[in-house]
């Protein structure tokens, strides 16, 4: 995969803070409607890369070019209106509204009228709020969560709160989808229900997608190429097959020596 055919580009990333190293020297390229996972052990710096994706970290060194655009240089917003949307490892959704309004309130980057307009509330202003109402309908049908749609999210369970928060990126029309452990804490039929969207996600709408998750076994099924970070150093990337066989990530995961973990893995 060369940079010319890939839509984001992650170049020496470098990332600290105080006197710790985050991210030295991260590179990989993400080609169009790929899923992508980044692996690693706990505190490898795999959401610190996805926080400077949104510019809620600014690397110290290094870009990550998104079909041309610099996002190392741009506001968070701008890089909103470029299609780029999220889920976080903690979620962040407006525990005191409904779902229906968690997800209206990510059409905000795609809303053509201003607060006046908006105030008056008739004309242009109602036909853009059903034209994005019916968007967000849609996605409430997609994500099968017709029945909690008027609920208080702050009253939800956690599996269909993560559900939500997945909608909400969802209603930016996202080009690119980072999603955070979005199976993290989920008993398995949930975890198989949001694998499921996640997957539909990829075949229909062709979205390109980068996962970070701890569960292997969703990693290998799911992702065309895994890249995989330990203390903040890109150590393997390749195919789901690849990685698991890398003697480097064994190590990585099990803290043994690299022969000892070869051969309780099974791996020759």
């Amino acid at each position: 995969m060369t940079s010319e055919t890939s839509q984001l580009r992650v170049q020496d990333i470098h990332l600290s803070f105080g006197g710790t190293k985050a991210l030295v020297g991260v590179s990989f390229n993400v080609n169009q409607g790929e899923i992508l996972a980044i692996i690693g052990p706990n505190g490898a710096g795999k959401t610190s890369l996805l926080n400077c994706f949104n510019r809620f970290y600014r690397p110290e060194k290094g870009w990550i070019v998104f079909e041309g655009n610099d996002l190392t240089q741009l506001a968070p917003y701008r890089i909103a209106q470029l299609g780029i949307a999220r889920t976080f490892q903690n979620i962040a959704l407006y525990t005191g509204m409904s779902v229906l309004d968690n997800l209206m309130a990510a059409r905000h980057v795609h809303m053509k009228y201003g607060m006046l307009v908006g105030a008056l509330y008739f004309g242009p202003a109602l036909k853009e709020e059903v034209r994005h109402r019916r968007v967000v309908e849609d996605i409430i049908d997609f994500l099968e969560i017709e029945h909690i749609r008027k609920a208080v999210v702050g009253a939800l369970p956690y599996g269909l709160r993560k559900r939500v928060e997945l909608g909400r990126a969802l209603a930016l029309e996202p080009k690119l989808l980072l999603l955070d452990e979005p199976m993290a804490g989920m008993n398995l039929e949930e975890k198989e229900d949001m694998a499921r969207f996640v997957l539909d996600i990829h075949e229909l709408q062709k979205t390109t997608i980068l996962l970070i998750e701890h569960d292997m076994g969703l990693v290998m099924d799911i992702a065309d190429r895994v890249v995989v970070l330990d203390f903040g150093l890109k150590i393997a990337e390749g195919t789901p097959d690849e990685i698991k066989n890398d003697p480097k990530v064994i190590q990585a995961y099990l803290g043994e020596d690299i022969g000892v973990a070869q051969t309780e893995s099974g791996v020759q």
